[in-house]
């Protein structure tokens, strides 16, 4: 397949890429700062652009199988970042015919589970309040996709952790796996790049977690 990959120099971006490579597809890493971005490949091109420009990232997302984004705020100084930067990355795909959308967001932002245990529900009721402007971020991006023409799916995860790819991980389409605290940044790109061909996961939230 041909895939685009935005927030290439994030630690999900960079799996994606390099997962996305050894598999044998042709990928474009969207990036700000080339100098950051370091994975090396035959069938990638690094594609330079200012991100708040829908015009400047049609290039990019034109007859693409696939556009699979990491961007999203680090700290929560960055909030609103998520949602601004996507709508430019719908604008090109809606100017291009591009549908096929995957992106990540998190875990809090979509329905948990009924039978959550008492402790998790605590839990992540303290991390919302500790990064809220990142989640009403995430929440007003999920928002601009459902607006949008696109095939999209948002993957949720808890916290990330950087650790090596297991492949094995929990997935719940439009909810989360009961206790999911942690899944690695590599397991997250593993789980994106699943879904690309996955009707099921066709304008659904999708939580993933171990």
């Amino acid at each position: 397949m041909k895939l685009t990959v935005f927030g290439a120099t994030g630690g999900i971006g960079q799996e994606i890429v390099q997962q996305a490579l050894d598999a044998g597809h042709e990928v474009t890493a969207v990036v700000r700062d080339p100098a950051r971005f370091t994975v090396t490949g035959e069938r990638l091109e690094v594609f330079r652009a200012d991100l708040t420009d829908p015009e400047a990232l049609r290039p990019a997302v034109a007859g693409r199988d696939a556009v699979l984004s990491g961007l999203g705020a680090r700290k929560r100084s960055d909030a609103g970042v998520a949602t601004r930067l996507t709508q430019a990355v719908l604008r090109a795909m809606e100017a291009e015919g591009t549908r096929r959308l995957l992106v990540v967001s998190a875990g809090p932002v979509g329905p948990q589970p009924a039978d959550s245990p008492l402790a998790d529900r605590l839990m992540m009721g303290l991390v919302g309040a500790a990064l809220k402007p990142v989640y009403v971020d995430l929440t007003a991006m999920e928002a601009e996709l459902a607006n949008s023409a696109t095939d999209w799916t948002s993957v949720r995860p808890p916290r990330l952790q950087d650790k090596p790819l297991t492949g094995s991980y929990r997935k719940v389409v439009g909810g989360f796996p009961r206790s999911g605290r942690f899944i690695s940044r590599a397991d997250v790109a593993h789980a994106m790049l699943a879904m690309v061909d996955d009707p099921a996961t066709v304008k659904q939230g999708v939580g993933v977690a171990y």
